[in-house]
């Protein structure tokens, strides 16, 4: 996989983690507390910070969430199978619990996320150019989808995550070369509305573009973790509306691709 490309991260961090017009996601009544933006860095001093503290009742038991015995946990390095390394930084642990390396979301504990710290995703794009002009699969999914599993190598997550949700799970081998012209566009943090200040999702997201008309004749099938697959084109109005910080993806990948939104 080719040399990834940085972004800046500041111009969109933690706008959609510190929503504070509507419940937090699955609760009835867990709201956040507000934080301007001039007191999201942990060390400006905010002496009247004093956020929930939510972790769904949901979580408990499931074989893919961490349980809350926070001394068994082995922070900042690979942990058994899962890893606990930032895509970011090193990460600070206060009061047991890893500290969001972006600062405060106003809610404390793991909300809905599987993990403390870092929540591993992999987010692919598949594109090509039809009648000059640029498309890319997008998935429309049932749930949030993308997590890598413990012990799985992020290069095996996209394959597996696109199979999934936009070929109904069966293994096409007609795109054993679209999966070798992967070019990573970004690794790092998401500014995701389930983030708190103890759990957060890092993704990576890898172009994998068709110059040889390798996808014409594929037949996409949304399979049981997604509502529905298309071909969309690049436009403003077509692209602009995506979940948390997948926006700021695409604009990447239209850069790559010298489109401008």
């Amino acid at each position: 996989m080719r040399k990834h490309i940085l972004m800046d991260l500041p111009t969109f961090v933690h706008t959609k983690c510190r929503d504070t017009s509507k419940a937090y996601l699955r609760s009835k009544n867990i709201f956040r507390q507000f934080v301007p933006d001039e007191l999201v860095k942990w060390e400006k001093p905010f002496p009247d910070y004093n956020p929930p503290d939510y972790t769904s009742e949901n979580l408990r038991g499931k074989s893919w969430a961490d349980s809350e015995n926070l001394d068994e946990m082995r922070w900042n390095e690979l942990d058994g199978k899962i890893n606990r390394v930032s895509y970011i930084t090193k990460y600070r642990i206060e009061n047991k619990r890893p500290q969001n390396p972006f600062g405060r979301t106003g809610l404390q504990g793991r909300g809905t996320l599987g993990r403390w710290g870092p929540n591993h995703a992999a987010d692919p794009i598949v594109s090509r150019f039809y009648n000059g002009k640029l498309q890319f699969i997008a998935i429309e999914r049932g749930d949030t989808g993308g997590m890598v599993d413990p012990g799985e190598d992020v290069n095996e997550t996209l394959k597996r995550e696109f199979t999934e949700e936009a070929l109904d799970g069966i293994d096409d081998k007609t795109l054993e070369e679209l999966w070798k012209t992967g070019v990573e566009l970004y690794r790092g943090y998401v500014d995701d509305h389930r983030n708190t200040d103890n759990a957060w999702m890092e993704t990576v997201v890898v172009n994998f573009h068709d110059d040889k008309g390798i996808l014409n004749e594929v037949k996409f099938k949304a399979g049981s973790d997604a509502k529905n697959v298309r071909w969309l084109t690049i436009s403003p109005s077509e692209c602009l509306k995506l979940y948390a910080s997948h926006e700021h993806f695409i604009r990447l990948f239209a850069e790559r691709h010298n489109v401008h939104l």
